[in-house]
């Protein structure tokens, strides 16, 4: 392991824990940002409906290093949401893949001694387009959508970072799978 790897601190701005998530392909984003507009609490949402693979990693080069040299042979994936499920005051769409577990083993186990205790866990993947409100106003949002509901697959073609700024995110870069990075200079 080198020397030169730091675990996380947030005394520096920019030196920040990064979150990961996975982009998902433009209408599925859409379709989830638009739930999630809808139900999540206006004073709480920050962010657009996200798929995470960690929640706090060493704002280092080292991770951007290694997401880059993983995406080289990457190609995007199918994911499906599989049901929908209660986070208690939430609801969220269960994610299933036969690669993402796989996937993200292989970065847990490089990253291992780098992460939160959250973080090192087996990852229940999700999408969350409610969260925080009464247990009730849950219920009846998953009642809602289960009339409908159907399981449905779309893609994810990359990774995106965000900065974690205690509560909203900051767009740090999406670094695509084969290859392709775009980046925003923030960094």
């Amino acid at each position: 392991m080198n020397s030169e790897k730091r675990h996380i601190t947030t005394e520096d701005p920019e030196r920040r824990p990064l979150v990961a998530t996975l982009e998902i392909e433009p209408s599925t984003q859409q379709y989830f940002n638009q739930l999630r507009r809808q139900h999540f609490p206006a004073e709480r949402n920050y962010l657009n409906a996200h798929l995470t693979l960690f929640h706090a990693l060493p704002h280092e080069p080292w991770i951007i290093e290694d997401l880059r040299e993983l995406a080289k042979d990457q190609t995007p994936f199918e994911v499906t949401a599989q049901s929908i499920i209660s986070l208690g005051g939430g609801t969220a769409f269960k994610i299933s893949s036969a690669e993402l577990p796989a996937f993200h083993q292989k970065l847990r186990e490089r990253w291992f001694e780098f992460l939160s205790r959250q973080d090192q866990q087996k990852r229940n993947f999700h999408i969350t387009v409610q969260n925080k409100v009464d247990p009730q106003l849950a219920k009846k949002l998953q009642s809602e959508l289960a009339q409908t509901f159907r399981p449905f697959s779309f893609i994810v073609t990359g990774f995106q970072l965000w900065r974690y700024l205690g509560g909203p995110w900051e767009y740090v870069m999406t670094i695509s799978f084969e290859g392709n990075a775009r980046e925003n200079l923030l960094l």
